[in-house]
């Protein structure tokens, strides 16, 4: 296995330019993801500089692109807010507790990808993940409404609907304008230019332009709430921006808050290995090639371990930032490295001119963030989507707005079980052939069609296809206690592969029901596997051994004789 995947040096050229283009994109998304985090821009930067270099060396995704997203953004403002608020007069204990939870979240990343767990993702069906990111993408835009207008950014997406009429009521007029002003140019920018230069990066240099042309270069401070804020005239910027690297801090740990920084963590994990995943699949595709799942986890892993030990943003595979790499010809891991380093050197050098960036500016990015994140596509199809499956979407959707994201997913995949399940149930029942006379659906042998004929509908042949599962084990039963016309019950199990305890209970509630109404009954073709699981339940060994067939044909002689005994009896008697 090389150190590197899919690390090569035939493709240079598009290499460069793919992480060129890349960084260029990722600049002022990772602005605009560090301010909405509550943890400033500096550290949407640096969490796009450790996490999109080192998911690129030890990934499994060799095109991909990865930083912080608009997902993992909104998951990290709840925890850096809560954090930041247990501790008012010691904001800076409480960011670093919230960037230990990045540290733990990224050595769970590394956890998962070790313990090989990255083909279960697979498994979340796609309206749970629909609704997930529908719902990332409703919070993004509801979180920027307020910045957009020249209002600072609320903790919550409620608080922020609840204050939507406040908001409109009192809106920052220049800021506004700035804010309106980006939104046309991400959503406008005609498809040529945007190839030259992305929109996000063409609205952040146009209206910074204006803003410096219109109100001049004078930043004036003031305390609001506590916090410094920047203003140019009456638009809030981005102010003092530090330049260059930090220094790592060790992780800190509160022994009263360790559940919640767990619960915190997983959720990060969890969130940042979907996410990552899923633009791999999008890489996948554009690419032609095939990712390593747990490799691209543990590489994750690494990244956002790492960016936590910096005060960097939680981080992930980044779709919009893959997708520009690989159009512009990246094709290694060379593309997303160079991406980090081109970031690394404008931090190095551009606090100076980032310190005049509106808020509002980036608050017009990422309201088109949130808008890409929403599956419109499945939103499209809802009309002609299961209602099952839509049911799930919207329930999935709301909890992640209103509740949390841990709590809409697991009780999307609680929905998910439960209709699996059912389709699963309603197939092994739909595969129970009952009858009672010869069926040419049925196939039989001369001999079987014979005895079923001769025995005048006293012999009923349920013969059961397929798993069966505790889920069918009721509505088998049911099924079966509809009929009442027949003396002989053979129970065929010659196809069926495996059961589970609950039907083994159910097939011995069948058999002795049967002799306790007088009938006779018969049990053909457990395999070993059924056997096995019979006879551990005990179900055998209240069976005598003449009751218990190989093949259906014994089975169905051996009744028709019952049945010609029971008559000679009653015409003796």
């Amino acid at each position: 296995m090389k150190f590197i995947h899919g690390l090569h040096y035939n493709n240079i050229r598009g290499d460069i330019y793919g992480g060129l283009t890349a960084a260029v994109v990722a600049l002022p998304l990772a602005l605009a993801m560090g301010v909405s985090s509550g943890a400033g821009p500096i550290a949407g930067i640096y969490g796009a500089i450790f996490v999109g270099f080192f998911a690129a060396l030890f990934g499994g995704t060799p095109s991909q692109v990865s930083g912080p997203t608009g997902p993992m953004t909104v998951v990290m403002a709840v925890i850096f807010t809560e954090y930041t608020a247990m501790f008012p007069d010691r904001p800076e204990y409480g960011a670093a507790l919230a960037f230990s939870v990045v540290i733990m979240g990224g050595l769970f990343q590394i956890l998962f990808g070790v313990m090989k767990l990255g083909k279960y993702i697979n498994l979340i069906p796609h309206p749970v993940t629909s609704g997930f990111m529908s719902g990332i993408g409703v919070i993004i835009i509801l979180l920027q409404l307020g910045p957009l207008m020249g209002h600072a950014a609320l903790s919550g997406p409620l608080d922020s609907v609840m204050a939507i009429p406040e908001v409109l009521a009192s809106p920052v007029p220049d800021a506004l304008i700035l804010g309106a002003l980006a939104l046309v140019i991400v959503y406008l920018l005609p498809t040529k230019l945007n190839r030259l230069v992305p929109s996000p990066l063409m609205a952040l240099i146009v209206g910074t332009l204006a803003l410096y042309i219109w109100q001049g270069s004078e930043i004036t401070s003031h305390l609001d709430q506590g916090k410094t804020l920047f203003t140019v005239g009456t638009v809030s910027v981005l102010g003092n921006i530090p330049t260059g690297l930090p220094s790592p801090q060790l992780p800190i740990f509160e022994l009263a808050l360790l559940a919640g920084m767990l619960k915190s963590a997983l959720m990060l994990a969890a969130l940042g290995s979907i996410d990552s995943l899923l633009t791999s699949l999008v890489a996948d595709n554009v690419t032609r090639t095939y990712h390593e799942s747990d490799r691209e986890l543990v590489g994750q892993g690494i990244g956002n371990t790492i960016a936590g030990f910096f005060g960097g943003l939680p981080g992930a595979g980044a779709t919009m930032r893959t997708v520009v790499n690989v159009r512009a010809g990246g094709r290694t891991p060379i593309s997303g490295a160079l991406h980090a380093l081109v970031l690394l050197a404008i931090v190095l050098g551009a606090g100076i001119v980032a310190r005049y960036i509106p808020h509002a500016l980036l608050a017009g990015i990422l309201v088109k963030v949130g808008t890409d994140i929403i599956d419109w596509d499945y939103l499209k199809r809802v009309h002609t989507a299961p209602r099952a499956g839509v049911a799930m979407m919207f329930t999935v959707l709301i909890l992640t707005v209103f509740v949390d994201l841990i709590t809409a997913v697991a009780i999307g995949m609680i929905m998910a079980s439960f209709v699996f399940m059912q389709r699963m149930v309603n197939l092994q029942l739909s595969s129970i052939t009952a009858i009672t006379e010869p069926h040419h659906e049925f196939p039989l042998s001369d001999e079987e069609t014979k005895i079923l004929a001769d025995a005048k509908g006293r012999i009923l042949l349920y013969h059961i296809s397929g798993p069966m599962s505790f889920g069918a084990a009721k509505g088998m039963a049911r099924r079966l206690a509809s009929f009442d016309e027949y003396d002989i019950l053979i129970l065929d199990l010659t196809n069926v592969p495996q059961i589970d305890f609950t039907s083994t209970r159910a097939i011995d509630d069948m058999l002795h029901d049967a002799w306790d109404s007088g009938r006779e009954a018969y049990l053909v073709g457990c395999n070993d596997s059924v056997r096995k699981m019979l006879k551990k339940q005990g179900v055998f060994g209240k069976i005598n051994d003449e009751h218990i067939k190989s093949k259906r044909v014994n089975a169905l002689r051996d009744g028709l004789k019952v049945i010609q005994e029971r008559g000679e009896q009653k015409a003796n008697a």
